[in-house]
């Protein structure tokens, strides 16, 4: 049996709305007899499971019993895909772009460097009328968790995602790998993601504090576990100030809670962080400098 080129993998959990119109949205992959679908149910409550199993005989599906969380999801993922290129989206995502399994492809065998193609990547409920660029392709420092494809063999060469981190922060640790073992990552703007997520809403949201502390937390991480030593110090108290200046002091107290919250994990993950590092020489540093910084979102 050959094996595909290519996977879609999703994890989902009790967001049977959002999945329902990514499904939609990716109809023609799903239909693909080429294309390997994987969703991850990670302990959804709301029928996930069973509309998957009655409406999408095709896709592979597979549940964590209990809640795992994303970051263990995604590894559980891209550790039974069969495929050369593994696509992964959020469940609130969908690729607009047409032929796009062809030109991921084609950058993929053109480049034998490039371990991972960050999409561009439309933040928003409603997708504008033009989507038109004039953008190229560019090496970048990293990716980001709702559209991107792996190159299996690239993935199999780094440690798993870092589970422990919960939420936030695995896909800056994999490409600090990716760049410690000499691959590097793309940013292709000819394949467009639509995540229809309003995101000046989600600072209204109830996990606005959560997601803060995860956010900071996860960026701390890295820097303990790759930054050359005598950066750390810096980074840490420029993070830290620019919360409290740009936050706190405008009276943000939530803020402030996540602050404070981060930091204690910082503390309590000491011990993890110390056995993980693969830290950057400082000639590595500056090289890493000098990549583009990551394509997070994109305006038309």
């Amino acid at each position: 049996m050959n094996l595909p080129d290519f996977s879609i993998l999703i994890t989902t959990k009790n967001r049977l709305p959002d999945l329902k119109e990514t499904l939609k949205g990716l109809a023609d992959f799903i239909e693909n007899r080429y294309v390997e679908f994987i969703i991850c149910d990670d302990g959804s409550s709301d029928g996930t499971s069973e509309f998957i199993k009655s409406n999408y005989k095709s896709i592979h599906l597979i549940k964590n019993k209990k809640s795992k969380g994303l970051i263990f999801s995604r590894n559980r993922l891209l550790n039974l895909t069969r495929a050369k290129y593994a696509i992964t989206l959020d469940d609130d995502a969908h690729i607009v772009s047409k032929n796009s399994l062809q030109k991921i492809k084609s950058v993929f065998e053109s480049n034998k460097k490039c371990a991972v193609i960050a999409f561009r990547i439309f933040w928003g409920e409603i997708l504008p009328d033009n989507v038109s660029h004039k953008l190229v392709n560019k090496r970048v420092k990293g990716f980001v968790g709702c559209g991107h494809v792996w190159r299996m063999a690239a993935w199999r060469s780094i440690p798993n995602y870092p589970d422990w981190f919960v939420f936030y922060g695995e896909e800056e640790f994999a490409s600090f790998q990716l760049f410690k073992n000499n691959w590097e990552v793309w940013f292709v703007p000819d394949v467009l993601v639509h995540h229809r997520v309003n995101v000046k809403a989600r600072k209204k949201q109830k996990d606005y504090t959560v997601r803060l502390r995860r956010s900071l937390r996860s960026g701390w991480y890295l820097y303990i576990l790759f930054y050359p030593l005598q950066e750390i110090p810096r980074k840490l108290v420029y993070t830290l100030w620019m919360q409290l200046k740009l936050k706190v002091f405008k009276g943000d107290f939530k803020a402030l809670l996540a602050v404070l919250q981060a930091l204690g994990d910082v503390l309590v993950n000491m011990l993890q962080l110390t056995k993980s590092v693969n830290r950057l020489t400082q000639n590595e540093y500056k090289l890493y400098q000098n990549i583009a910084q990551t394509k997070i979102y994109w305006k038309s």
